[in-house]
């Protein structure tokens, strides 16, 4: 899982019987967060993302990929190697 590029504090405040925390404006912007937020529960954390899951598609992949601008002079080495 991606390593927190922050870390900060947040207080737990009461809200009826249950407990919320104040997401920072800058947040839901950054992520585009409005009105609902999926909650998936990890052995170890609490990973809170939008409803919708925008999967790239095969053109933005590509481009994604030309991006990156990899070397992959050493393919064919790797090809040859027995696995098919």
């Amino acid at each position: 899982m991606d390593q927190p590029s922050y870390t900060r504090e947040v207080k737990l405040i009461p809200i009826g019987n249950s407990k919320g925390i104040r997401l920072p404006k800058a947040l839901l912007d950054k992520y585009g967060w409005s009105d609902r937020l999926v909650l998936e529960e990890m052995e170890e954390s609490v990973v809170l993302r939008s409803e919708a899951r925008h999967a790239l598609s095969w053109e933005e992949t590509s481009r994604a990929m030309a991006a990156e601008a990899e070397d992959w002079s050493d393919f064919d080495t790797a090809i040859a190697d027995g696995l098919d």
